[in-house]
C-alpha cells in the first residue's frame, strides 16, 4: 500500500513539490506518492487531522497557511520562534518544523551569495518573509522588512529582533532602500504566474552590487528578475529555495538523505527549463 504525502494551500494549481517529490520517490525505489490540495485557512484543521488518520507519511504547506498551522500542530522550537510552519510530519505527534529559511540560505549559497555582515531587503511580511528574516538575522545579517500594512513589517522585525538586528517600515521609500541593499528578497506573490507582468521595483530601483532573490519559481524569471539583469544586478530565482526546502522535508519525513539533484532537475523540467 502506498504512503501518501501532500502539500496543502490555496491556490496550490501552481505548485511544483508533487514533481519534485515523486521523482524523488522513483528514484529512491520508494512505494510513495505526493499530491496537492486544495486546502483553505478554515479548513486546515480538519485537513491536517484527516491526514494523519489516513496515514498520510507527511504534508507542506504553502500559501495562506503556514502561520495558521501554529494554532494545530506541535512546532518545533524553530518553526515556533519563526511563527509559521511548512513541514508537519504527521507520525510525529503532528510535529510542525519549518524549512524555508534554511531553503533560501541554501539557494543564495549556491549563488556565491553570503548573506553574513549583508544589508538584507526583505519585501513583504508573510510566512515566508517569516523564516527567512529570521534564518538570515541569526547569521548575522542586518534586516530591513518592507510591507504594504507597515505595522506588519514593524511587528515581525520586533519579533526578528530576538536573534539579530531588523527593523520594519512601509513601501513608501522602497528605491531608497533598494539602494541601500545588499541583497534584494521578494517574499510576495506579485510576478507569480498567471500575473507575470507584475513586479515590486524595476532596473531604475537598482544597482549593478545588488543581489535580487525572487522566492517565486513559476515563472522561472519574473519580471523582477529581468529588471535585474537589465539593471546589471545578480538574479536568483527561487527553484533552489524550492528544491532545499523540500529536500529538508523529505529528510525529517523519510529520516534519509534526499536525491537533490533529482528533485531539483524535476522541477526544471517541469518549469521547461533546461538541466544544468
Amino acid at each position: 500500500m502506498k504512503t501518501v504525502f501532500a502539500v496543502f494551500g490555496d491556490p496550490i494549481e501552481h505548485s511544483m513539490s508533487p514533481k519534485m517529490h515523486n521523482a524523488a520517490f522513483t528514484y529512491m525505489g520508494m512505494d510513495c506518492e505526493y499530491h496537492a490540495f486544495r486546502v483553505g485557512r478554515d479548513s486546515l484543521h480538519d485537513a491536517l487531522i484527516g491526514a494523519k488518520a489516513m496515514g498520510f507519511g507527511g504534508v507542506n504547506l504553502t500559501v495562506p497557511l503556514k502561520e495558521e498551522a501554529l494554532n494545530i500542530v506541535d512546532a518545533d522550537p524553530l518553526a515556533a520562534r519563526i511563527g509559521a510552519v511548512n513541514t508537519v510530519d504527521p507520525g510525529d505527534g503532528m510535529r510542525g518544523y519549518n524549512t524555508d529559511g534554511i531553503g533560501a540560505k541554501r539557494a543564495l549559497a549556491d549563488a556565491g551569495v553570503d548573506v553574513a555582515n549583508a544589508r538584507v531587503l526583505i519585501v513583504g511580511a508573510g510566512g515566508a518573509a517569516r523564516a527567512i528574516s529570521f534564518q538570515f538575522a541569526n547569521d548575522s545579517a542586518n534586516i530591513t522588512i518592507a510591507n504594504r500594512t507597515e505595522k506588519r513589517a514593524c511587528d515581525l522585525a520586533r519579533d526578528v529582533s530576538s536573534v539579530g538586528t531588523a527593523h520594519g517600515t512601509g513601501l513608501a521609500n522602497l528605491k531608497d532602500l533598494i539602494a541601500q541593499a545588499d541583497i534584494l528578497v521578494n517574499t510576495t506573490t506579485l510576478g507569480m504566474h498567471p500575473n507575470t507582468d507584475q513586479t515590486i521595483a524595476t532596473s531604475d530601483d537598482m544597482h549593478p552590487d545588488l543581489t535580487v532573490f525572487d522566492i517565486i519559481y513559476n515563472p522561472l524569471e519574473t519580471r523582477l528578475l529581468k529588471e535585474a539583469k537589465i539593471a546589471g544586478a545578480t538574479a536568483v530565482n527561487g527553484v533552489m529555495m524550492l528544491v532545499y526546502q523540500g529536500a529538508e522535508a523529505f529528510r525529517i519525513w523519510n529520516g534519509v538523505e534526499p536525491p537533490v539533484d533529482v528533485m531539483r532537475d524535476a522541477v526544471l523540467e517541469a518549469l521547461g527549463a533546461q538541466k544544468p
